[in-house]
């Protein structure tokens, strides 16, 4: 296969990783509205505060465990090594068993102590105890999904991905409903509310636990038919030296660590500025309930927004990993080179524009979206941090690309002291500027800058990669400017003749629509990579018509 049609396999891999995160995200969207309306905003405090504990306990199990299982399967099957592949997917299986199940068990019979004396938020526990089997089930999920993104092919993990979102948002909502009458009849006077709230953020958390269930249950299918072509490849695989189960789990523990240390490095910024907020706000005199109330905020609108591009920007990081790894032991480093821009280039033709949105369309985006809540808090939320999507997206890519290239240590150093430097600034945010709530998101800028500093940084030391400036960052930037000034002014307009919903619809439609147009007339896009995407031919025919592109249609 020629390196550009290796590169175009790779980018559609990821795009149908995407298109799958996308719908998910999409999905989660839905049901987080009637979600967050039935759990209020003391519920999504608890929701998001224990999702924050298991996030961390994913970190130290299983969220490494998709990339390094990927990595070394890719780096195996490229050498024609299926045996020895599947080998690495035994090992996987068995450290992620015995991780997930000690974790799982640790955070269920500890529930009570995390809720009431690290997190300070007591009726979290009954939230927490029903997610706990969950880290058991994932552990497993992201082996299996490690291996098949490992063979080059997305598709059963974007299928998994779809089938978990939607059995997830029917399951935590119903589930939620019904234990919130379950958690009021429990109590009297003050505390039904907060009953309430707690057994209601239970039920959401029981839709993550049955939606993970039927993913894995549907892999484990998929695996079994998989089998038969499975052992045909090792049959015809003429390796001599297998590798020993020694080997296998020493390798797989020096992939993982780094992994797992810079995941968690990189990710338990959350828990640390919720923790952080927490315990600071109730030294300072601030009731459980309102604080609570402000972190359910930031959980149910601002981070639910925010993770829609990174979504996008995670799933093109997990397909670029097997496919850099395979280029690597070619050692063309111009290929290489080509990968990482690529990957880079269309991250930020997503990244920019959402962060330009969030910023001049906060409000109307979230007011359309949760219609029945006041949003004035998260809406200045999100035009404070929206500029940190880009940074998160940019360093997701990079961290990937620094551990294809193995370069293992290098996103655990940067993210290590971007975190302190994250966490300092944070707590003079809050205890000296008082800055409440709003310190988080700027905290998140800071954060995400830094590593993405480190890691250019490192890349070039690495393989002498230097990013591109122009279509990467300069154009989609100019583009995404006059997207949210045209954006803007439609919706101000609107605003006056047709309604604040309405307006809003029609605000992002023509977003979406200046944003395309800007993207190709300054040449942010060329007419080759429009005729690869999905309808591309229908598109440059449209661009024209429209005169938009210039020179001879091939």
């Amino acid at each position: 296969m020629s390196d550009k049609k290796k590169g175009t396999n790779f980018l559609m891999q990821g795009t149908i990783l995407a298109a799958a995160a996308m719908i998910t995200k999409i999905v989660g969207l839905a049901y987080r509205i009637p979600l967050t309306n039935i759990m209020g905003a003391e519920g999504n405090g608890y929701y998001g505060v224990v999702f924050q504990v298991y996030s961390l306990a994913l970190m130290l199990t299983s969220y490494s465990l998709p990339m390094a299982v990927s990595k070394l399967v890719s780096a195996r099957v490229a050498l024609g090594q299926y045996k020895n592949a599947y080998r690495v997917f035994k090992g996987a299986m068995t450290f992620g068993i015995l991780s997930g199940g000690i974790v799982s068990a640790i955070v269920f019979f500890n529930a009570r102590f995390i809720s009431e004396e690290i997190m300070k938020m007591g009726l979290s526990i009954y939230a927490l105890r029903v997610l706990s089997p969950c880290i058991l089930i994932v552990a497993i999920l992201g082996v299996l999904r490690g291996f098949f993104q490992g063979y080059g092919t997305m598709i059963p993990t974007a299928i998994s991905q779809v089938a978990e979102q939607l059995i997830n948002a029917i399951v935590s909502v119903v589930g939620a409903y019904l234990l919130m009458q379950t958690g009021r009849s429990m109590a009297s006077g003050e505390a039904k509310e907060s009953y309430g709230a707690a057994f209601a953020a239970a039920g959401g958390t029981l839709g993550t636990v049955i939606g993970a269930l039927t993913a894995l249950l549907f892999l484990l299918f998929v695996f079994t038919a998989y089998k038969t072509r499975l052992k045909r490849q090792m049959r015809r695989d003429r390796t001599r030296r297998l590798e020993s189960r020694k080997t296998i789990y020493k390798v797989l523990l020096l992939t993982i660590a780094p992994v797992i240390l810079s995941a968690t490095v990189y990710n338990i910024s959350n828990l640390i500025d919720q923790t952080m907020f927490s315990n600071i706000m109730a030294a300072q005199g601030m009731a459980e309930k309102e604080y609570s109330s402000l972190l359910g905020l930031l959980n149910g609108q601002y981070d639910t927004m925010t993770n829609i591009p990174l979504s996008v920007s995670s799933a093109l990081a997990a397909s670029f990993m097997p496919s850099l790894v395979a280029t690597m032991q070619t050692g063309n480093r111009k290929q290489i080179h080509s990968k990482i821009n690529m990957v880079s280039r269309f991250n930020m033709l997503i990244a920019i524009p959402c962060a330009a949105g969030f910023i001049t369309l906060s409000g109307p985006i979230l007011n359309l979206l949760y219609f029945n809540q006041d949003n004035a808090i998260p809406s200045l939320m999100l035009r404070i941090g929206g500029i940190s999507v880009v940074f998160f997206c940019l360093s997701t890519v990079t961290n990937a690309a620094l551990q294809g290239l193995d370069r293992m240590a290098a996103p655990v150093k940067n993210a290590a002291i971007s975190l302190v430097i994250h966490v300092v600034a944070l707590f003079i945010m809050l205890v000296v500027f008082k800055w409440e709530i709003y310190s988080i998101p700027i905290s998140k800028i800071i954060f995400a800058g830094s590593i993405c500093i480190l890691n250019a940084h490192d890349l070039r030391g690495a393989c002498g990669y230097m990013q591109e400036q122009k279509q990467t960052f300069v154009i989609p930037t100019i583009a995404s400017v006059i997207m949210g000034a045209v954006s803007l002014l439609v919706h101000l307009l609107c605003v006056l003749f047709i309604g604040e919903m309405a307006a809003a619809v029609i605000a992002i439609i023509v977003a979406v629509i200046v944003y395309g147009i800007a993207l190709v007339v300054l040449g942010g896009i060329t007419e080759e990579e429009i005729l690869s995407a999905p309808k591309g031919a229908t598109l440059v025919a449209i661009c024209r018509k429209l005169h938009l592109l210039k020179g001879r249609y091939r």
